[in-house]
């Protein structure tokens, strides 16, 4: 039985030389990664496969230009893109000018002023509109120029405050005038005096020494250039009140020093001593396009067709063209 039993081992599992086991095991080890070791390249495998993958996938959306990949990409731009301003539709625009035409309000201005104000703002719109003055027919300022800027300066804090709570939005700011009406010839000569100076006409009004000009607004309304200006305040109907010599001489400089486009100046109340002779002083006959109801409306150029040691090129044709 112990022969036999060795001889079935030995068919089995045949005996080898030493050094052939060694070499046999040396070769399988070789051909045959341990079991570690495949399943590290299996894993680094499929990480590149995904993410060659990924990238095909970007490559692939960005040049179809994706929505999403590009809302994604936008919202995370801190670079935007200006939006081109909309004018009010013609439609809208005649409607609120019929129905301001028809309000019985008090105080506000005749048809033909309004008419003639909006046909600027038609023409220019959407725009840079400042107006001095707070009344009725503020909030149709802002309307027709629609897609635009438009900024109110006025004299009564409380008013703008008043204007601002009910109608979110609207841009206004108080200035402090320290003029009156009853000072206006002393006033003229002063500025007459200084106009190679503080009063010159092209300079930045912030820093402005001179009595006439208004220097308290926020800064950055010193660097807008104006399109329109309306001068429409302060009060000017009694000698004791500020009167529109700050306000007239500030949109005259302010339309010479933004720039070389030209700038609209519109003055209300035109008929009035204060309003006549300011506008002949610092916005010149030489620029008066006409004169309607009680609307006077210049056409003020800057940059280098605006003199820089006077307000106006010949000031006797203008004192004879304001009469």
């Amino acid at each position: 039985m112990k022969s036999f039993a060795g001889t079935r081992f030995i068919l089995l599992q045949p005996s080898l030389p030493k050094h052939n086991t060694a070499a046999a095991a040396s070769a399988a080890s070789a051909i045959t990664p341990p079991s570690s070791a495949h399943h590290r390249l299996l894993l680094v495998a499929l990480i590149s496969l995904f993410a060659l993958a990924s990238i095909l996938t970007l490559l692939s959306s960005t040049s179809g230009e994706s929505p999403s990949l590009l809302r994604a990409t936008a919202s995370l731009s801190p670079i935007t893109t200006p939006v081109p301003a909309t004018p009010l539709h013609p439609i809208l625009f005649d409607s609120l000018l019929h129905y301001a035409t028809q309000s019985a309000s008090n105080g506000r201005m005749s048809d033909l002023d309004l008419r003639s104000i909006a046909a600027v703002l038609r023409r220019r719109g959407p725009c840079n509109l400042l107006v001095f003055g707070l009344g009725p027919e503020s909030l149709l300022w802002r309307s027709l120029n629609h897609g635009g800027r438009t900024v109110f300066v006025d004299e009564n804090q409380y008013y703008i405050s008043h204007y601002e709570e009910r109608h979110p939005g609207l841009e206004g700011y108080d200035v402090a005038y320290t003029t009156k009406v009853s000072e206006l010839g002393e006033l003229i000569a002063a500025v007459r005096k200084q106009i190679g100076g503080e009063c010159r006409p092209i300079q930045n009004l912030l820093f402005s020494d001179c009595r006439l000009a208004i220097n308290d607004l926020p800064n950055h309304l010193y660097d807008v250039g104006w399109d329109v200006i309306l001068v429409d305040g302060p009060r000017g109907y009694s000698p004791a009140s500020p009167g529109r010599m700050s306000a007239i001489f500030t949109a005259a400089v302010l339309a010479r020093s933004g720039g070389a486009g030209p700038t609209d100046v519109l003055v209300h109340d035109y008929e009035r001593e204060v309003e006549r002779v300011c506008s002949a002083e610092f916005l010149c006959g030489e620029n008066l396009l006409g004169v309607a109801g009680q609307l006077a409306h210049f056409v003020v150029r800057g940059g280098g067709a605006a003199r820089k040691d006077d307000f106006c090129f010949n000031r006797t044709a203008t004192a004879v063209a304001m009469l």
